[in-house]
């Protein structure tokens, strides 16, 4: 089996590029749509971010407020203590779900979509994990593939997934340009395209039209395909 991690800062593509492979035949998890999972009542995840940021971040439904969590966490400068909570148990449900791919095919592609692969490994390293798993995504995932685009374009593409997620609603400038400062400020956090290309194994430019980025997806797939038919590796992160 071949582990691949997809990655890519917002607004790059990267879920675009997962569902193209998923056509392809590729087993794809998200690591946000886990986390999500992981932080809904009743999960150890929920306990601690209510434990640690207070009774602030749940909502009245008793779920948890994520608008008012990220507010916290980007605008308060608390992200790594999210983060610090959020990563491993999220790196220990990926493990688990790549393990269960193994047993049912070991020859498959299995691919981690997640935007913060680089990010978790800076971010375990500056709280000194030298050894432990989060530090090195070289224990858990074989290849790497980036999804690159112009920072002009990311913040585009977040503006209007915002404002097309608001079924219709108009947006004044006034809300469009903090819109615009918010993906500014979230991409501030994550690791340069530069960084993450010069350790990837393949990179993806998301920079034109569908059709341009499909067409690297179909080149790259045969490659993975050969890849993973010849991956025999040691599932184990210890």
């Amino acid at each position: 089996m071949l582990r691949v991690g997809l990655t890519g800062g917002l607004g790059s593509g990267k879920s675009t590029v997962a569902a193209m492979l998923r056509e392809l035949g590729a087993q794809v998890t998200e690591s946000d749509a886990l986390g999500r999972a992981l932080m809904e009542p009743g999960h150890g995840v929920y306990d601690e971010i209510v434990r640690h940021f207070g009774s602030q971040v749940v909502a009245p439904d008793g779920r948890l407020n994520r608008a008012r969590i990220a507010e916290i966490a980007f605008q308060q400068g608390r992200l790594q203590e999210l983060n610090s909570i959020v990563h491993p148990p999220v790196i220990a449900a990926q493990q688990r779900w790549m393990e269960e791919i193994w047993e049912r095919d070991p020859n498959a592609i299995a691919v981690l979509e997640s935007a913060l692969i680089f990010e978790v490994v800076r971010d375990a390293r500056a709280r000194g994990e030298k050894a432990s798993v989060l530090a090195d995504w070289r224990r858990r995932i074989d290849r790497i593939i980036v999804v690159t685009a112009p920072d002009d374009v990311k913040i585009a593409r977040y503006v209007a997934r915002v404002i097309e997620s608001a079924a219709g609603r108009e947006f004044s400038p006034a809300e469009r340009t903090a819109i615009e400062a918010d993906a500014r400020n979230r991409l501030s956090h994550q690791v340069p395209d530069a960084e993450k290309a010069a350790q990837a194994d393949y990179v993806l430019d998301n920079s034109g039209n569908i059709d341009n980025l499909r067409a690297q997806v179909e080149t790259l797939w045969p490659r993975l395909v050969a890849e993973s038919n010849k991956s025999h590796q040691n599932l184990s992160l210890q």
